[in-house]
């Protein structure tokens, strides 16, 4: 479908692209990949046709459409919802002139197009896509000044998902969404009917959303088939197979060099030497597959550990002056603890992190925890606490005043900034390189507690593997918010749950908590089939009044779906605790488990009750609508 062919690029005096050529197959997921500053985004905007490339072509079929997300998140006074539907060009423009057409004829042409292209269940489609975005439906109804930035480009990743174009370009699309937000991204590029063109550096999403690897390195482009396990596979493998062809080369032209050296002077061997000096002149050279060594991340440990519980929460409930956030908080955190914290935007898992980071003190209930922890807090907006003029070596003279230099340099490159990029002002380094100076900064003390919120955004795959290597390196306990699933699922052991005005342990891994969150997004499936395949007789009105309804209906779908997940779930807990409580010989060999046990079996009950109280009340809305 896109053939890139021969194009070179330049940036200043550095050679992005070097005569790169790439054809993607038509219907294909490809995943962009490559290390920070190879050129992807500069690639992107050729292709979209923003910038040219000095040399070469890049070419699509003529009335294919392209769509990528807008650089200028939407601001203005237009609902969330309206703004979605406005990115179906096509279907806005029918609309709007089939409010002033008079002719018959026409009209029952666009009549007969808007029945085409299913335009009258366009409100069901984009409040799905805006619902899976994490934007209920009393939000969809507010207007995009309403949000911040990053809710907004939320808005602009829903537009062009709605519009679904052609040529889908997505420029890390998980940037800007929580957990939920990305596993729902997955779930849709995974059934995205056209061609898609992603860059990303999140590990998962190239596993399981992806067909085929695009890799952008040294300027040229190859393709592979598979997800990123698989190309990482294949470019070992090719390594593998270059060195030892270049070994067998270097090997051969040693041996004919020797030769030559040897016999070039002598009459009876000249002919000879001569003809192995021709095949020195004609043998190519094979180049072998390098790759930039990744540094390390420095997670220094405390000297010495706390015994633990390290921090034991007892009914308490944390939150703003008057406004509780989070109540009836029952949790042991111990030293080597390794918890993920699930739940959506909003939820409160900052405010969490902050009662636990001992930013703030509980509002009622107990926080006990050791008078000598130290904790160390990362989260992306502190990059905003560096001063750009400043170069890491003068961050971290900050916090060694009484060190000598050669001490604090090797602390720098212990981070991860040796030599000159020691030097380096911070406006000058990436975004990935201001977050590796940030967490060491935060953890330059050896803390005993480490509270990473989102610590990936803007590092590459293998820096992101470099940290994953030091967190399960770290000896302390870790507290991780993140949206990106490898990351969780090779580093945490623990889950919980923020949601519900509480935090709970998660019984189940990554994919349980996959399905819960998708169940809404199938049921809204279901809807959008439904939607798209019924053929109401009449009016184009009467069309229009069934999508309207279906809209109406969809949201309350999706939150019977979740409920019922939520039933399910509760009751398998339950079922669990009393096949341990039922045991006769569990408060003999350990009380203080048994008392906990049934304590989390009353609050299991308890949200049990509520769960089905929930789903009650919406059933009855449902069959009300």
């Amino acid at each position: 479908m896109l053939t890139i062919n021969d194009i070179t690029y330049r940036l200043g005096d550095r050679l992005l692209l070097d005569h790169a050529s790439a054809s993607l197959p038509d219907g294909s997921r490809v995943g962009l990949v490559g290390r920070n500053g190879t050129g992807k985004t500069t690639l992107f905007r050729m292709i979209t046709g923003d910038l040219s490339p000095e040399g070469g072509t890049i070419s699509l079929p003529k009335g294919r459409r392209i769509g990528g997300v807008a650089q200028e998140a939407p601001g203005g006074p237009e609902t969330l919802i309206e703004v979605v539907l406005a990115a179906d060009t096509e279907r806005a423009a029918l609309i709007a002139e089939s409010e002033t057409a008079t002719d018959p004829h026409r009209i029952a042409e666009i009549e007969t197009r808007l029945a085409d292209i299913n335009a009258h269940s366009a409100p069901a489609r984009a409040a799905t896509v805006l619902h899976g975005l994490g934007f209920d439906e009393a939000a969809q109804q507010r207007p995009c000044s309403d949000f911040s930035g990053g809710w907004r480009m939320r808005v602009a990743l829903a537009a062009v998902l709605f519009s679904e174009p052609d040529l889908l370009l997505l420029d890390e699309p998980t940037n800007y969404l929580d957990l939920e937000g990305t596993l729902w991204l997955y779930d849709y590029l995974e059934r995205y009917p056209h061609t898609v063109l992603v860059v990303s550096h999140d590990r998962e999403l190239l596993d399981t959303c992806v067909d085929h690897i695009l890799h952008l390195d040294g300027g040229k482009l190859t393709i592979y088939r598979g997800g990123y396990t698989s190309f990482a596979r294949q470019r070992a493998e090719k390594q593998m197979q270059l060195s030892k062809a270049k070994e067998k080369q270097d090997a051969e032209r040693k041996h004919l060099q020797a030769f030559v050296d040897r016999f070039k002077a002598k009459a009876s061997k000249a002919r000879q030497a001569q003809s192995r000096v021709k095949r020195l002149e004609k043998m190519g050279t094979i180049d072998t597959i390098v790759d930039r060594d990744v540094q390390p991340f420095s997670l220094p440990g405390p000297e010495r550990p706390l015994a633990p519980p390290m921090i034991v929460l007892d009914n308490a409930s944390a939150g703003y002056g008057e406004r509780t956030v989070l109540s009836k908080l029952n949790l042991t955190l111990l030293p080597d603890d390794r918890i993920a914290l699930l739940g959506s935007n909003g939820n409160g898992k900052s405010t969490f992190c902050k009662l636990i980071g001992g930013r703030m003190a509980p509002l009622t209930g107990t926080m006990r925890k050791s008078s000598k922890l130290e904790t160390a807090y990362f989260a992306q907006h502190q990059l905003d606490e560096l001063r750009l003029e400043d170069t890491p070596v003068a961050h971290l003279r900050d916090l060694m005043p009484d060190a000598p230099e050669a001490k604090v340099r090797s602390k720098a490159a212990q981070i991860g900034f040796p030599a000159a990029k020691a030097e380096t002002p911070v406006k000058n380094l990436s975004g990935g390189e201001k977050a590796r100076l940030m967490l060491g900064l935060a953890a330059f003390g050896g803390p005993h507690l480490l509270i990473l919120d989102e610590p990936t955004n803007h590092l590459d795959i293998d820096s992101r593997t470099a940290l994953v290597n030091a967190i399960n390196d770290y000896p302390g306990a870790v507290i991780l918010v993140s949206h990106d699933r490898f990351l969780i699922e090779s580093c945490a052991d623990r889950l919980w749950i923020v949601g519900d005005g509480t935090v709970k342990n998660f019984d189940g891994d990554m994919e349980d908590y996959r399905s819960l969150v998708l169940g809404g997004a199938k049921a809204a499936r279901r809807e959008k089939a439904a939607a798209e395949t019924a053929a109401p007789a009449g009016k184009a009105e009467e069309r229009k009044g069934a999508a309207v309804k279906r809209s109406a209906q969809g949201p309350l779908r999706q939150k019977l779906n979740l409920a019922e997940a939520k039933i399910a779930k509760l009751t398998g807990l339950i079922e669990k605790v009393d096949g341990v409580l039922g045991n006769g010989s569990a408060f003999a060999r350990d009380p203080d488990k048994a008392r906990i046990l049934s304590r989390q079996r009353a609050e299991l009950a308890e949200a049990l009750a509520a769960a089905e109280d929930e789903w009650i009340g919406l059933s009855e809305e449902l069959e009300s609508a």
